[in-house]
């Protein structure tokens, strides 16, 4: 039988979570704005509101917590229910630190529990498509990566909680940076050489707006990424270049446009190449295929594919951009240098 689900933080992205539970039951929900929570508890019969997520998390009925918080919880709050004897899905990026990323990690072994984190973006179709064709050897041996991801902000957005490094742990880098992170990641490998920029250009507040990363693996096969929240129009891209093909992804629905992706494929002759295109424009269906994979996880005493290990190579690669940079949110202060 499915363990029953509590989701601890009922905003937009809890909601989301709510919807794509997979077959999973809803059993508790949890926000500091109970009516939240009752908002989405009213959506499974049975299911309880609190807004006290230990109250949530402590119920014999609960075996997954979700953590869709504000960053300045998602570590506290899994540590918690992994010490429970909880499996966890937390989003990204999972803590504002890696020391608190490493917290997670202790007590998730001690317990013996699983921690998924919340990088959807790998289950988005175009994105696995290109995981599919560079299985199949299609692209050849990879060389390197070209990444670009950005939004506009909106009016305030420098007085709203990213913009507060004590609840953030960063600007921009942090937020879709660590999507762009993990993605590369994913198809080069880890990056032992970090060299990048975080800087705040457009917005009046003490945290990154855009970054730009030059990472490079063992192998010397490169990511070329840029983060921005100065995007006015929405945007997101990735190429994958390898050495018979490129693979390139263009949106992910919504404001961001249909999610395409292209296969540009190298002729005996080179030349202009071989074109193939991929549409998809259908719902966002990430977010339940994240889970469902997350249910066989725990029924197959299979550690996540995408878990807490990948988080904190991503926030490592955030940290050492943002020393480079003169930020220090790892202290308490979050203050430039």
């Amino acid at each position: 039988m499915t363990p029953g689900v509590a989701i601890v933080g009922c905003g937009l992205i809890g909601q989301k979570r709510a919807r794509a539970l997979a077959g999973a039951r809803l059993a508790a929900c949890a926000d500091l704005d109970v009516r939240r929570a009752e908002g989405v508890a009213a959506t499974s019969p049975g299911a309880i509101a609190t807004a006290d997520w230990r109250e949530a998390i402590d119920r014999d009925d609960v075996g997954i917590v979700i953590v869709a918080t504000i960053n300045d919880s998602l570590a506290e709050i899994s540590r918690y229910a992994a010490e429970a004897g909880r499996h966890v899905l937390v989003e990204k990026p999972a803590g504002r630190t890696v020391a608190e990323i490493d917290e997670v990690i202790a007590a998730a072994a001690a317990a013996k529990r699983l921690v998924r984190v919340g990088f959807n973006h790998r289950y988005h179709p175009a994105l696995q498509k290109a995981r599919e064709l560079v299985d199949g050897g299609v692209a050849g041996e990879l060389m390197f990566v070209r990444g670009r991801y950005g939004h506009g902000g909106r009016v305030g957005y420098d007085r709203e909680w990213r913009a507060n490094p004590a609840l953030s742990g960063g600007g921009e880098l942090i937020d879709q940076g660590v999507h762009l992170i993990d993605l590369a990641r994913w198809f080069l490998g880890d990056f032992p050489s970090v060299t990048g920029s975080a800087h705040t250009y457009f917005w009046q507040m003490p945290v990154d707006d855009n970054a730009f990363l030059l990472l490079r693996t063992a192998a010397d096969r490169a990511a070329f990424l840029h983060v921005s929240c100065t995007e006015w129009k929405n945007l997101f891209s990735f190429e994958i270049y390898g050495k018979t093909a490129k693979i390139q992804i263009d949106g992910l629905g919504g404001s961001y446009g249909v999610e395409r992706i292209t296969l540009y494929k190298m002729l005996p002759e080179m030349g202009p190449p071989e074109t193939t295109a991929w549409e998809f424009p259908r719902g966002d269906q990430s977010w339940a295929l994240e889970f469902a994979e997350f249910l066989d996880d725990i029924r197959l005493h299979r550690t996540p594919a995408a878990g807490i290990a990948d988080a904190r190579a991503a926030l490592a690669v955030v940290e050492a951009v943002h020393r480079q940079s003169g930020y220090d949110f790892a202290s308490t202060s979050g203050a430039r240098r």
